[in-house]
C-alpha cells in the first residue's frame, strides 16, 4: 500500500475541476487524481497537463453510476489506505436558452448535482483520512435560490438540525413538483441549478456536523465553496475569472493546514466565509 498523501478531484477534465487539478499538482503534497466519465476525455486532460511539466494520475469516475463511484472507492482504499482530499466538482447546468422542460430539467440536474454527489459523499467519506479537506463545489446560485424561496423553505435549509433524509425529501419534493408544473406556487425558485446547489450547500452543513460527531478526533473539515463566475462551457464565455482563479477557494478548502479547526461546515467564497 502506498504511504503517499493523496487526492481526487470529481469531473476534472475540463473547466474548474481542470484548473483544480493542475493547482494541487503544484501545491499538494502527493498523488493527484484527475477523474472524468470519459477515459478518452480524460487521458487527454492527462497529457495536457505533463506538457505543463506537471504530473496528474488518472481514474475513471462518474459519479451518477454506483458501480463506478465503488469501484473508485475501493482503489483509493486498496492502493492507499484512503483519501486525503476530496474534491466534489463534478456537476451540470442547462443552458438559460435551453427548452427541454422544466421536469426535466429538474430531475436531471439534481441526480447529478446532489443526488450522484451526495452518494459519493457517502461511499467516500468513511475512507477519508485523519486531517482529511472535503471540498463540495457549489455555486453562489446556492445562495441566491435560497433567497428566491419561500420562507418556509428557507427555514428549514437554515436550520441547524436538519437531518440528511428530510433534506433529500426536500429535494424529492422539489423535483416531483417541478414536474407538475407547481414548484412556484408550491414555494419553490424556477431554477433546478439553483436548488441542486442550495441542497449541496445544505447537505455540507449535515455532513460536516456528522464527522464533527462521529470522528472527533480526526479534524476532518468539510466545505462547500463558490468558485465564482468562471469562463467554462457551463457558465459561457462571458464570465469574469478564469478557470484557474476559480480554482482559488476549492483549492484553499482542500489546502487548510494540518491542525486548522476553521472553517468546518460552511459555504465559502473568495476564501471567505459567507453567511447562510
Amino acid at each position: 500500500m502506498s504511504t503517499h498523501k493523496v487526492a481526487l478531484v470529481t469531473g476534472s477534465n475540463k473547466g474548474i475541476g481542470f484548473a483544480v487539478v493542475r493547482a494541487l499538482c503544484k501545491q499538494f503534497p502527493g498523488d493527484v487524481y484527475l477523474s472524468a466519465r470519459d477515459v478518452g476525455r480524460g487521458t487527454a486532460a492527462i497529457e495536457s497537463l505533463k506538457t505543463e511539466g506537471l504530473n496528474p494520475l488518472f481514474h475513471q469516475l462518474d459519479i451518477t453510476d454506483p458501480a463506478s463511484v465503488r469501484c473508485a472507492r475501493d482503489f483509493f482504499k486498496e492502493k492507499y489506505g484512503g483519501l486525503d482530499v476530496l474534491i466534489n466538482n463534478a456537476g451540470i447546468a442547462f443552458k438559460m436558452a435551453d427548452t427541454t422542460a422544466f421536469g426535466i430539467q429538474a430531475e436531471v440536474t439534481l441526480k447529478t448535482n446532489f443526488f450522484a454527489t451526495r452518494d459519493m459523499c457517502n461511499e467516500f467519506l468513511p475512507i477519508i483520512k485523519a486531517g482529511g479537506r472535503v471540498v463540495n463545489v457549489s455555486s453562489v446560485m446556492s445562495s441566491i435560490a435560497l433567497k428566491r424561496c419561500s420562507q418556509e423553505l428557507q427555514a428549514k435549509f437554515r436550520s441547524d438540525d436538519i437531518t440528511e433524509e428530510e433534506l433529500v425529501g426536500l429535494m424529492e419534493r422539489f423535483v416531483k413538483e417541478a414536474q407538475n408544473g407547481e414548484h412556484e406556487k408550491k414555494g419553490w425558485p424556477n431554477t433546478a441549478y439553483g436548488v441542486s446547489k442550495t441542497g449541496l450547500t445544505v447537505l455540507s452543513m449535515i455532513q460536516a456536523r456528522r464527522l464533527s460527531k462521529e470522528r472527533p478526533g480526526d479534524q476532518i473539515l468539510l466545505n462547500a465553496c463558490c468558485p465564482g463566475w468562471v469562463r467554462t462551457d457551463m457558465a459561457g464565455p462571458n464570465a469574469t475569472k478564469s478557470p484557474d482563479e476559480g480554482a482559488v477557494t476549492p483549492v484553499y478548502l482542500a489546502l487548510l493546514p494540518p491542525g486548522a479547526k476553521v472553517p468546518h461546515g460552511k459555504f465559502v467564497s473568495e476564501k471567505q466565509v459567507q453567511v447562510w
